[in-house]
């Protein structure tokens, strides 16, 4: 039997497992790359063998969902994330866990294109739309800072295998309730499979990741890296060419006309390539420079996650007189100030150094994560949230995949498993953070322009025109 508020606390649930996977590894890595014999590069593999995958994925999803039904699709991968998790608690080998960790990602990328739809048909009311929006992004941002916590618990004091195991009962529970809870909804008229589209993209982005995780160990002038990186380019050029000529694009590109909608793209892109990339650079920190044990590390993110549920909380009041755009850009400026502020962070510094930049990050996250998943679905009409939901998180995994091998460039591999200096990590943390700190400046530039920060009422996200829901349609 149909159940919002049973449709909201599941779709919170799963939100919660697909945001931990990004992050709850994060604490858990320098156990793996021990017990599996593995390079930097094989730890980042971990994270962008997820995202990557989710990244490309997602906008397919989002229109299986359209056609065939979001809580089907929903109910799907829900099933095969639990498997393809138990399939990583159990790899043998880097090689083995982070196939596991792809197939995560295909499971994820249907969760995540379905389950905002599914929160928008549940609560077609503004206000009740906000309030479960705001609860919404405050799993996101929460999920996201309590992983190190949670996994440094579950590595310090069982293993790192566990960090998966714990997947299993919620996995089962959301797959056995959805078809209760949950109500079904799809598009009218869904779109088809782009399966042009869908491989130039997949081959780009993976051509891309790969050689900038590659470029320090082969050389950046080398045949390989060189061919890599012209082939990345080749692939994403050819995915806007075929979009621009397919009958029906996997990533429309009339969609960017609307600068609501193109806003809340480029503002996630800031926030994921900016915070959430660099979020893997500040635990190794934590854990192979000032030598914290998996649960210290984790316990350092703790007061900013107490603070991030304080401000989503408040953010669901605060877009009833504030406009969404203008809560998007404040978020974002408190991001780049943040990350500033975590480079007086010195290799014998305290932990207690990089506290201020966290608390101030995660503030930014509490007011970013609901305002924009307001925009993100408010740009499009409701008959299309799947695609919106799908686009946004397209961009959302991508710039976490794309930043986590960019600012690999910067940081050398052995200094980030605790094999080389401790000085030569921090200053290339430094220069990640100042780079991530200038991408979130910029896409809160971006934002304010295209979003807009002035109030709309009665609504907080913006409605597209007329003219363009026609086009649209």
């Amino acid at each position: 039997m149909f159940n919002k508020h049973g449709t909201l606390a599941l779709v919170c649930v799963a939100t919660a497992m697909l945001m931990l996977d990004i992050a709850v590894v994060n604490t858990a890595l320098p156990r793996i790359a021990h017990d599996l014999h593995s390079g930097l590069s094989g730890v980042q593999w971990v994270i962008d063998a997820y995202t990557l995958t989710l990244a490309t994925v997602v906008l397919s999803a989002g229109s299986l969902s359209d056609r065939f039904g979001r809580r089907l699709i929903f109910a799907i991968g829900m099933g095969l994330f639990t498997v393809a998790s138990l399939a990583c608690a159990m790899a043998g080998s880097m090689a083995l866990l982070n196939g596991a960790r792809a197939v995560q990602g295909i499971g994820a990328a249907m969760l995540f294109a379905s389950s905002l739809a599914i929160l928008a048909d549940a609560f077609p009311e503004a206000a009740e739309r906000a309030t479960a929006f705001a609860i919404y992004g405050a799993t996101i941002g929460a999920s996201f800072a309590l992983g190190p916590l949670i996994g440094g618990a579950l590595t310090s004091g069982v293993s790192w295998q566990a960090i998966f195991f714990v997947n299993l009962p919620l996995g089962i529970f959301a797959t056995a309730t959805t078809f209760i809870w949950v109500r079904e909804s799809r598009d009218p008229a869904p779109r088809g499979l782009d399966w042009p589209g869908q491989a130039t993209l997949a081959g780009g982005m993976f051509l891309l990741v790969l050689a900038l995780l590659r470029g320090n160990q082969l050389g950046w002038g080398s045949t390989q890296i060189l061919t890599e990186l012209a082939g990345a380019a080749a692939l994403l050029i050819a995915f806007i060419l075929v979009e621009r000529r397919v009958r029906e694009p996997m990533l429309p590109p009339r969609l960017f006309r609307l600068p609501a909608f193109t806003g809340a793209q480029l503002a996630v892109f800031a926030m994921s390539a900016s915070f959430f990339a660099l979020f893997l650079y500040t635990t190794l920190y934590l854990q192979n420079i000032l030598h914290l044990s998996p649960l210290d590390a984790g316990l350092v993110y703790l007061p900013g996650t107490v603070l991030l549920f304080v401000v989503s909380g408040a953010t669901a009041e605060l877009t009833k007189r504030i406009s969404a755009g203008a809560l998007i850009v404040a978020g974002l400026i408190l991001t780049a100030a943040g990350l500033a502020l975590m480079t007086v962070a010195q290799a014998d510094s305290s932990w207690l150094a990089l506290l201020p930049g966290v608390l101030v990050v995660c503030a930014g996250t509490g007011l970013f994560n609901p305002a924009l998943a307001t925009v993100a679905l408010g740009s499009l009409p409701d008959a299309q949230s799947g695609l919106a939901a799908g686009v946004n998180d397209m961009f959302r995994q991508g710039a976490i995949a794309v930043g986590v091998a960019a600012y690999g460039v910067l940081v050398p591999a052995g200094a980030a498993l605790g094999h080389g200096s401790s000085a030569s990590f921090v200053n290339g943390l430094h220069q990640a953070l100042w780079i991530g700190a200038g991408v979130a400046a910029v896409g809160a530039v971006v934002a304010a322009k295209l979003i807009g920060t002035k109030a709309r009422v009665p609504h907080t996200a913006p409605t597209p025109a007329p003219e363009a829901i026609g086009e649209l349609a």
